[in-house]
């Protein structure tokens, strides 16, 4: 990436010294200074990722380092020195399975499965991509025992021999990328519903399910014992299909997590009552499943140790309950934790510690004689190996974080740390799922289209003018580059990001930085110039001469039409950002959708007394469910006030005016007023760009303010289709 910048008023001409080097300019910025430095109030902090010799003017936010000194900080910040991982790469054997590391990719959903049950192509090429990156072992995604065992049209199934030939195939690729090939057995019980499996959904109890609420029918001892002979067919058509492990999902609220807690079992015969009772079906399972494979073959079970319910599992109970489970045939437990109603332990949001269930994984570890698998918001090798060092758990499964970048193993084993795309725990993934149908990330474009996002070199190498530095134009920015295109980027702030620098002030959301890390050190990386400070004009963009031009111009906000709106307590957000916050006063945010719960959430960490109108009668109703939810249990805990079905009538110099629905209107005392209701896109040059006759592609907010989810995969097939 070369030292290049144009200010606002400059042209585009590049300057070399006698040594080939660009000749410094004043105003001039290395490529480190892209990224935007810490800010004391809200950014990582130093030590995050192991800066030295810097230091900051809390009070005047001025930078107090020399030139050579961020040149350090950055070089530090984008080539992460890594340790050996030594740890993390070390063999490990369960029974007939060698493993090559400790990295282990858990069963993830990701309904690339025709509403037949049948495996795609999308299917095949989601395992190959996942073996490849060099995991130990990958987990394929639960598969169903039986028909009304599914949790969607979409789940995959292994109740059938139809279902033979898909699963051989899975089986196979995993195999053929030197992983060792899992499979989880799964029943969903209470937590599907009648639309779709066409009949009441099966439960120990008939206590229905907290969030899907229909009506269930309780399994007679028939049922239970048909449900034991299910698994263990499963496991032999498993077994046929080449599989070197399997395990038993007993977790995550599902049919044998049901049978295991007081929180969903009320039976009173023996598949009840007692935590022996309770563990019988269980136990029968794993009898089952090893009269099938055989003394050899390896058994996983993955256990919800704890389900932060009343009457839930906890840590203690589980370690019961395994010690009853594990003479039956279990030769490694997968701890994980959490139910349907309790969705955020399942999938940490961003919002939940690191590896924040590697302590009940410990104690489990302790008190059971066999290996312990360990999962949960592990996106980082160094964590990971820090877990096995310290004797958390013999394995990691870290699911996610190979959604966002399957090749993850084989970069850390390479030591090549700051290359890793890093998950940063929105969710994304699982909001795909629900409302889409079908896994997709936002870091990672790719995800789910492993066979039409393929990177392929440029027929004919053009010059390229990327016009915004947001994570769509990243994106494309350096896409575009890797193929062998000439690439010029121009943002017209000092740093690049755009709003993802305003998505990551909260303190949980500082992982948003890593994606603009990732997307510099690749745009670095591929050699893109890039021109920060740079308000681009379509004189500029004629003396640049692209071939081609990239608009990713991103939006403006939207200030709405109210009397009073230009006084001095208003603020826009990109106030916020620039660190000019309202400490310890009453702050009125106007908009309750993510952006302004999050800015809430921001100022409540400083004290401040804040309150969110919104029109709509539910706050962040776009948010990713299990983020929305923790989201909202943060406002409450900090006391944010909440007035939904409302709008703004006026500001005044003290405070504001609102009227709800039925048209009452109330004063609310403010000492500021933050706007965050929405914006539009930035389209100014489009028009003009066109009339030069140049091809453009738009991405991101410039077409319409969506998601960084949109905008990046926008980017990604921009920089990929030139």
């Amino acid at each position: 990436m070369t030292k290049e910048t144009t200010s606002s008023k400059g042209s585009f001409k590049e300057s070399r010294n006698a040594e080939g080097g660009s000749k410094k300019k004043e105003g001039s910025y290395s490529p480190f200074s892209a990224f935007p430095l810490p800010r004391s109030d809200f950014l990582f902090p130093p030590s995050y990722f192991r800066l030295q010799n810097f230091f900051i003017d809390s009070l005047s936010q001025k930078r107090l380092c020399t030139e050579n000194v961020m040149d350090r900080r950055f070089q530090s910040f984008f080539h992460r020195e890594g340790p050996m991982l030594e740890n993390l790469f070390s063999p490990f054997r369960i029974k007939s399975c060698l493993l090559n590391s400790r990295i282990v990719m858990p069963g993830l959903a990701s309904f690339l499965i025709e509403d037949d049950g049948s495996v795609t192509e999308k299917t095949i090429e989601h395992y190959r991509k996942r073996a490849s990156g060099g995991p130990a072992m990958v987990i394929v995604e639960a598969h169903a025992v039986t028909p009304e065992g599914v949790v969607s049209p979409h789940q995959a199934r292994i109740y059938d021999d139809r279902f033979m030939d898909g699963i051989y195939r899975i089986a196979s690729v995993i195999k053929s990328e030197g992983a060792v090939a899992a499979i989880q057995l799964h029943h969903a019980g209470r937590q599907t519903t009648a639309r779709v499996i066409k009949r009441r959904p099966v439960a120990p109890s008939s206590i229905p399910c907290p969030t899907i609420k229909g009506e269930v029918e309780p399994l007679t001892i028939e049922g239970i014992q048909e449900m034991v002979l299910k698994f263990g067919e499963a496991a032999q058509r498993a077994l046929q299909a080449g599989f070197q492990l399997i395990e038993i999902h007993g977790a995550h609220g599902y049919l044998v997590n049901q049978f295991l807690s007081r929180f969903s079992n009320i039976r009173e015969d023996e598949y009840g009552g007692s935590l022996k009772g309770r563990t019988r079906f269980a136990e029968e399972i794993v009898r089952e499943v090893r009269g099938k494979v055989g003394p050899d073959f390896p058994i996983s079970f993955k256990i919800s140790a704890q389900e932060f319910v009343p009457d839930g599992l906890t840590v203690e109970e589980s370690v019961e309950i395994l010690r009853e489970l594990i003479p039956s045939g279990v030769d490694i437990v997968q701890v994980s934790a959490g139910n349907d109603a309790t969705p955020e332990w399942i999938c940490q949001p961003m919002f939940m510690e690191k590896a924040c269930l590697s302590e009940s994984a410990a104690r489990i570890r302790k008190e059971v004689k066999v290996p312990v698998m360990t999962v949960g918001r592990i996106n980082d090798p160094v964590v990971a190996d820090t877990i096995i060092r310290e004797g958390k758990a013999d394995l990691v499964c870290m699911g996610r974080g190979l959604l966002a970048d399957p090749e993850m193993p084989r970069k850390a084993r390479e030591n090549r740390l700051d290359d890793i795309r890093t998950c940063i725990a929105c969710n994304t993934c699982m909001e795909s799922i629900f409302r889409r149908g079908r896994v997709e990330c936002l870091v990672n474009p790719s995800l789910g289209r492993e066979q039409q996002m393929v990177v392929r070199p440029a027929d004919k190498s053009k010059k390229v003018m990327v016009i915004g530095g947001g994570p769509g134009g990243l994106e494309a920015a350096w896409v575009a580059a890797s193929r062998g295109h000439e690439v010029h980027l121009f943002e017209r702030q000092s740093q690049l990001g755009g709003q993802l620098n305003m998505g990551s002030m909260t303190k949980y959301k500082k992982e948003l930085l890593t994606l603009i890390r990732y997307q510099t050190r690749q745009a670095e990386k591929f050699g893109v110039k890039l021109h920060l400070n740079s308000d681009v004009t379509p004189a500029l963009v004629r003396e640049v001469k692209p071939d081609v031009v990239i608009l990713s111009t991103g939006s403006t906000p939207v200030k709405p039409h109210v009397p009073g709106i230009a006084k001095t307590i208003v603020r826009m957000l990109p106030d916020i950002l620039n660190g000019i916050k309202p400490a310890r006063k009453k702050t009125i945010i106007l908009g309750g959708g993510a952006t302004g719960c999050e800015v809430a959430h921001y100022l409540g960490d400083h004290q401040c007394d804040v309150t969110i109108i919104e029109q709509l009668p539910k706050v962040a109703e776009q948010l990713e469910s299990i983020t929305r939810k923790v989201l909202l249990k943060e406002l409450r805990e900090r006391k944010i006030r909440i007035l939904t079905s409302c709008r703004l009538s006026r500001v005044e110099d003290h405070g504001v005016f609102v009227t709800d629905q039925q048209g009452a209107e109330t004063f609310l005392e403010a000492d500021a007023v933050v706007i965050a209701v929405g914006s539009r896109p930035d389209n100014s040059l489009y028009d003009s760009i066109l009339s030069m006759g140049l091809p453009v592609h738009r991405v991101g907010d410039c077409v319409e303010p969506r998601s960084a989810k949109t905008a990046i995969l926008e980017g990604a097939i921009a920089g990929r289709e030139i």
